[in-house]
């Protein structure tokens, strides 16, 4: 079954925008434990107006699911935070600075020789390796000579177009994708405004889907719905 990591920057750019510790972002972490996620996501990024670095120390301390944390590995700041804090997972996204959000996977022919290095720096460091992709088979491909252990594919076109209406024309890139990474042996994450309308599908037609990372839709769908039950209607689109 494909596993769910919650993405909890949201909760913490509702924090930072009053100041002070309310709401509690570790406290979230151990509650969307204890409500059935697989695991906790963070994206630290340099100017830290969501997801603090120091909330990366705090949150590996209670982690009892796995931890992904997600971030530009152009930024020394970054790789020291995930050399230090050794998260089960690190999800590299080829940010530049200031992004509001990620838009983009790696071209992984391009940036061959410097991902597989950084790739090579967190593997010995014991931490699980996974890059934002494109479906794009030729960048899939490009994926597997740099040694990562996972890719991640990127999914706003696949939202766009299924909210267009176009499932089938959704889905294909993605599918294609992700038999070649099947067929090389890489394991597969998806993130990217994925939602309750959108992901059973995506999930049922890409059934080797090793996890999803969703953080956006599913906060806001906690606003009306809570955090607990939310949490249990995304895992029922994974069965």
């Amino acid at each position: 079954m494909t596993k769910l990591s919650v993405n909890i920057n949201k909760i913490a750019t509702i924090r930072n925008s009053r100041g002070g510790n309310n709401p509690d972002v570790v406290k979230v972490a151990i509650d969307v434990q204890e409500f059935g996620s697989d695991g906790v996501t963070v994206h630290p990024r340099p100017d830290e107006r969501h997801i603090r670095y120091q909330d990366v120390r705090d949150i590996k301390k209670i982690i009892t699911t796995e931890f992904n944390i997600e971030g530009n590995c152009r930024e020394q700041k970054f790789i020291d935070l995930v050399l230090e804090t050794r998260p089960h997972q690190v999800t590299l996204v080829p940010d530049v600075e200031g992004q509001l959000t990620s838009d983009h996977g790696w071209d992984t022919i391009q940036y061959k020789d410097y991902l597989t290095e950084m790739i090579t720096l967190f593997k010995n460091a014991g931490i699980r390796t996974s890059i934002f992709c494109d479906p794009i088979v030729e960048m899939v491909e490009g994926a597997k000579k740099t040694g990562t252990d996972r890719i991640e594919l990127y999914t706003e076109g696949y939202a766009k177009a299924y909210a267009q209406g176009d499932k089938e024309s959704a889905i294909a890139p993605y599918i294609k994708a992700a038999q070649k990474a099947k067929e090389l042996g890489l394991g597969i994450n998806a993130g990217h405004d994925l939602d309750l309308q959108n992901l059973g599908y995506f999930s049922k037609n890409i059934p080797w889907l090793d996890e999803v990372s969703i953080g956006h839709a599913l906060i806001c769908d906690a606003i009306y719905l809570g955090l607990e039950n939310t949490i249990q209607l995304y895992k029922r689109q994974l069965v």
